[in-house]
């Protein structure tokens, strides 16, 4: 009977008031029902069956009925899903790709393990404990089975290096490598700060705080800060992120359950960034923690959200453990911003439907026109302004920017498919290292004198040709800017760091560029009065 000992014990831990219920109905008659079934299979089906496969099939169909966000984990997932929140893993430290069938060092993570022993950008990985893994098809998952590990174990990597005839050997000791919230944060100018924030992590404040004090340090007055693709994570954390905007006693969120005790979340008189102006960027892809801080700094009228309406995640979700260690994250309370919003999208229509969303979107035009967009009036809320802002379906911006498709031709698809704009500038930054570095010893002198030439976007062509990307003239010019971009950013990554790579790609950013004109000219406290 371990299938039904492990259903009732799903439901002790998760569902303890069915126990109780006043309602008439059996409340075990489901669960017999399918223990039956399950015995059914057990004893009569033609062939051999795993049943604890079945339960979990049965767990996860289960929950797409009841949300899209409800999940079950395994337990030999769970150490993995949890690593992007938990913000570390253990390993030898370092960013790769895998060009040609080669493990290419990307980048060494600063003050990792392999940082430590003068592993550099550029190198390639040829053996892994004596094992051969150049030359052959591996993928991501290969890699880390070999390189990833318990925290002081050793691993045996052979290295080949440029300018180096032997293979350079390393015995290289895991240790833990932290999984950066902040991608980049630097001075646009003397005034305006840029912060680029990929998840709410348990260290993700840590970062915010340090980045700060770096920029206050570089005089910051204006803050963009960049929520696009954002997914969510930690409740916890966007509550603090947004306590660092917000003055003392300020509603940051409630949530609400049937059967979870309603909570509120008030920010605090420490705010590290409660008067400078602030731009956020949000997009299709910004979800959950994302809209919780996006949310209350547009309800307090604190800052100008912009770019295009975020995804509409308003679920909260609790972890609970079950008997075989595997983990049901479910979704127990709605949570609501200052105004009273739930941003919420609706799922009634079905699992696959809410997933097709982006799909639905871009038929209806929405991510060019925001008249596309149509919100209902039962759904207003008013901001502490008297601004209009609606519920029921993500969070609109102040300011919308339409997304600019048409510099994304086939071509330029084509050449981001077969991996040649990357695999081009791995090349190129391979072979000339030593010469740009010495010709561009610093990345503003590269950033200012850098020109990607003609020559070069020739050479750029004959690969994609020779990866078998047929040149299309027309689609060129029209790709023509992003390609250069793209090309000049990639290089800077590959000689610095992401913090290089984002100041050249946003200085074509139609979202990042309205920010600035926003807070460099005189439209920006417009926006947050009442019209």
């Amino acid at each position: 009977m371990k299938i039904r000992s492990l259903i009732l014990a799903i439901l002790l831990l998760t569902f303890p008031f069915i126990l109780f219920s006043q309602s008439k109905q059996d409340p075990n008659a489901g669960i017999d029902k399918y223990i039956a079934a399950m015995q059914l299979i057990k004893f009569a089906y033609v062939d051999t069956v795993k049943e604890s496969k079945l339960v979990e099939t049965a767990l996860i169909e289960t929950l797409k009925e009841l949300d899209p966000h409800s999940q079950y984990i395994s337990k030999k997932e769970l150490a993995q899903a949890n690593e992007p929140l938990v913000g570390n893993f253990e390993g030898i430290g370092v960013q790769f790709q895998i060009f040609k069938d080669t493990i290419l060092i990307v980048h060494p993570i600063p003050g990792g393990p392999s940082y430590k022993l003068g592993i550099q950008s550029g190198d390639k990985i040829i053996r892994i404990n004596e094992e051969e893994v150049a030359g052959k098809k591996i993928s991501n998952k290969f890699v880390f089975d070999r390189l990833r590990g318990k925290k002081g174990t050793k691993v045996n990597v052979s290295i080949l290096r440029r300018g180096n005839k032997d293979l350079l050997e390393y015995a290289i000791t895991r240790d833990k490598i932290p999984i950066n919230s902040i991608d980049a944060a630097f001075m646009f100018d003397k005034e305006v700060g840029y912060i680029n924030l990929n998840r709410f992590s348990q260290t993700t404040m840590n970062e915010f705080r340090t980045a700060m004090d770096k920029l206050k340090a570089q005089g910051i007055k204006k803050l963009i800060l960049d929520l696009r693709g954002n997914s969510g994570g930690y409740l916890n954390t966007a509550v603090e992120l947004s306590d660092e905007f917000l003055p003392s006693g300020k509603l940051v969120v409630y949530t609400k359950g049937m059967r979870a005790p309603s909570e509120k979340f008030v920010s605090s008189a420490r705010g590290n960034f409660e008067q400078g102006q602030l731009v956020i960027l949000i997009n299709e892809g910004s979800a959950s923690a994302s809209e919780i801080v996006s949310g209350s700094v547009q309800d307090w009228d604190r800052g100008i959200i912009l770019g295009r309406r975020s995804f509409g995640k308003g679920l909260v979700q609790r972890p609970f453990m079950l008997p075989d260690s595997s983990e049901l994250r479910l979704t127990t309370a709605r949570y609501y911003t200052p105004s009273g919003r739930c941003i919420q999208r609706p799922y009634t229509e079905g699992f696959d439907d809410y997933m097709s969303d982006f799909r639905n979107r871009v038929r209806h035009g929405e991510l060019v026109s925001a008249d596309s967009i149509h919100m209902n009036d039962s759904l207003k809320y008013f901001t502490n302004n008297k601004r209009t802002v609606y519920g029921g379906g993500g969070i609109m911006p102040d300011v919308f920017v339409a997304w600019d498709s048409t510099i994304y031709t086939d071509y330029y698809t084509d050449l981001r498919r077969k991996d040649v704009i990357n695999g081009f500038v791995t090349q190129f930054v391979d072979n000339q290292r030593a010469d740009l570095l010495k010709k561009y010893p610093e990345f503003l002198r590269f950033k200012k004198d850098f020109v990607v030439d003609e020559e070069m976007l020739k050479d750029f062509i004959a690969l994609g040709e020779k990866e078998g990307v047929p040149f299309k003239e027309e689609d060129y010019h029209i790709s023509k800017q992003l390609i250069a971009n793209q090309l000049k950013a990639l290089t800077a990554q590959k000689l610095w760091d992401y913090n290089a790579f984002f100041e050249i790609a946003l200085e074509i950013d139609n979202e990042f560029l309205r920010a600035i004109d926003l807070l460099k000219g005189p439209d920006y406290t417009s926006y947050l009065i009442s019209k």
